[in-house]
């Protein structure tokens, strides 16, 4: 079913606890990971660190925990071409605190399209066109400036000022889960205009793909 943005609501990751060493990550669909009494529960969100490029600094849902392993749900990392063997090790640090923000208005998104590099040969007078990845995903957000003390707010600032690895987590009205890894700035030069509310607008900057969950 069709959705519009009314009713979603905004989290950033205000505490990341300290980092779990990876010792094994499974080519497979999901994939599967060791780290040895991790302690995580499934539903957590996890930052992955990892020697794979195409996961490396991404988010992901916990799924199907035991001691020593869980799985990174929706992940696929089946291809040893894109996941070469026995590479992929590296970290995972559990969401401790999502913090909301409040006060949003005018989400946007920007990038994520594909990249293409065009390429002509001299006895051909057709041009080619190959694939070279993804834009980097971005997302912008105005906020009521009078938000300012709040703890969403708070968490946004501080996270400017150390610049430190961070997600941004979009739940819509139906429940559907989205999640930018990213690092986030807050431009507290507030824009007056009028007719209009006090605004200041924060940019996340993605780090990876996002991922998303249905409801």
């Amino acid at each position: 079913m069709a959705q519009v943005p009314t009713g979603s609501t905004f989290f950033i990751a205000s505490t990341i606890a300290a980092p779990e060493t990876t010792t094994i990550l499974t080519n497979a669909s999901p994939c599967v990971v060791t780290a040895a009494a991790h302690g995580y529960s499934n539903g957590d969100i996890v930052f992955i660190t990892s020697g794979w490029g195409r996961i490396n600094r991404s988010a992901f849902r916990v799924a199907n925990k035991t001691t020593d392993t869980f799985e990174l749900e929706g992940s696929n990392t089946s291809n040893t071409t894109y996941f070469p063997i026995g590479t992929g090790v590296g970290t995972a640090k559990k969401v401790s605190t999502f913090t909301q923000v409040t006060g949003v208005m005018a989400p946007q998104s920007s990038g994520g399209e594909p990249k293409t590099v065009n390429y002509k040969f001299v006895e051909s007078d057709v041009e080619y066109s190959i694939n070279d990845g993804f834009s980097a995903t971005n997302y912008t957000l105005d906020l009521d400036a009078d938000q300012i003390g709040t703890a969403g707010y708070s968490a946004l600032k501080t996270l400017t000022d150390v610049q430190t690895d961070t997600i941004l987590k979009i739940v819509t009205r139906s429940g559907s889960l989205n999640l930018i890894p990213c690092t986030c700035a807050l431009n507290e030069a507030v824009a007056m205009a009028d007719g209009q509310i006090n605004k200041v607008k924060v940019s996340f900057n993605g780090s990876s793909r996002p991922v998303r969950y249905a409801a």
